[in-house]
């Protein structure tokens, strides 16, 4: 992360009490070295040791929608406060929370969600170092995609039901059921993904989606090269895996189209304490949210736009067809 240059930001950055910050052993930035030798934890394992965080308030995502057309390229904020780093009062990482998103589909009273699900976090924070100095953070990590709904009497949820045991209960109705995509590091075959300091460096973001004026902190980048989805061996199952991506493509200006670049800046407020119960349902409360009310909890983020704000229009009576067409494939396997 970069923190903000001194008379740049307007609310002084703080260190909450309780800070130690032994952990990394001081040495050359960037400590890769030291970053290889941590161990890789699930990311919930250890959340008795987090006693500390940073939330990425702003999480500024770009892709391309048609890959290799830089002309394409769309710009959003995901939801804020989803994402955050937690760590303990030496530096230690132990835990990064990674967004999600929902599009609602209301004539069907079905949300499609998606979630950078993390599955390990190793890396190391120092609150009083350098701006150069801050931070680093490698992540595994896994695009998962699933539906759910906000009514269990909802016609569209009784056909999937009625599918999924057709299915031998392998749909995407659940989160642990869920489509899972091949991700790599950018550029690379390397599944670890790297989070270093500052924006991210290939591609500019506009100033709309710069927020030292909002009291940043500080600011991580990431880039992520969305893979194909992993198969399940299960013909139908894959089948209607790979419409169901097409079809949350279709309502995100394929943000997860395959071999193509999602790159994100995550903005964050100064550091917090931590309360260990909170952190440990954060996602789930978050979930339950965009199930329910298809609303996030703290507020929306921005719509989809280029990098002069012309905002991406999406073909909603396009996309409701697609859907009804998707229904009819589903009624003939059905028989």
């Amino acid at each position: 992360m970069q923190q903000a240059k001194p008379g740049d930001d307007p609310q002084p950055s703080y260190i909450p009490a309780g800070w130690i910050g032994t952990f990394p052993t001081p040495e050359p930035y960037p400590k890769s070295k030291l970053l290889e030798s941590l161990p890789f934890p699930g990311n919930m394992d250890n959340i008795t040791s987090i006693n500390r965080m940073l939330r990425a308030k702003w999480p500024e995502f770009s892709w391309e929608v048609t890959k290799g057309d830089p002309s394409t390229r769309m710009y959003q904020m995901f939801a804020p406060d989803i994402s955050r780093l937690g760590y303990d009062n030496k530096g230690q990482v132990w835990s990064i929370i990674c967004p999600q998103q929902g599009i609602y589909f209301p004539d069907f009273g079905l949300t499609l969600n998606i979630e950078v699900t993390v599955k390990g976090t190793r890396g190391w924070i120092d609150e009083e170092a350098p701006k150069n100095e801050l931070f680093a953070s490698d992540l595994i990590i896994q695009p998962t995609i699933w539906f759910s709904t906000d009514s269990k009497e909802s016609t569209t949820w009784e056909i999937l039901q009625d599918f999924n045991s057709v299915c031998d209960d392998m749909l995407p109705l659940i989160k642990a059921k869920g489509i899972a995509l091949n991700s790599t590091n950018v550029g690379s075959t390397d599944p670890i993904i790297q989070v270093r300091m500052g924006e991210y460096p290939d591609y500019p973001f506009p100033e709309r989606a710069k927020h030292w004026v909002d009291y940043a902190w500080a600011v991580a980048h990431l880039g992520v090269t969305i893979g194909s989805i992993k198969p399940t061996e299960h013909l139908l199952v894959d089948t209607f895996n790979q419409i169901v991506l097409d079809l949350f493509n279709l309502g995100s200006g394929n943000l997860l189209q395959e071999n193509n670049t999602l790159i994100w800046n995550l903005w964050a407020g100064s550091p917090e304490l931590v309360n260990q119960d909170e952190w440990f349902h954060h996602a789930t409360y978050w979930r339950h949210s965009i199930d329910v009310n298809h609303r996030p909890p703290e507020g929306v983020g921005t719509t989809i736009a280029d990098f002069d704000g012309k905002p991406f229009e999406i073909d909603l009576a396009y996309l409701g067809n697609k859907m009804r067409e998707f229904l009819r494939w589903i009624s003939l396997q059905l028989g």
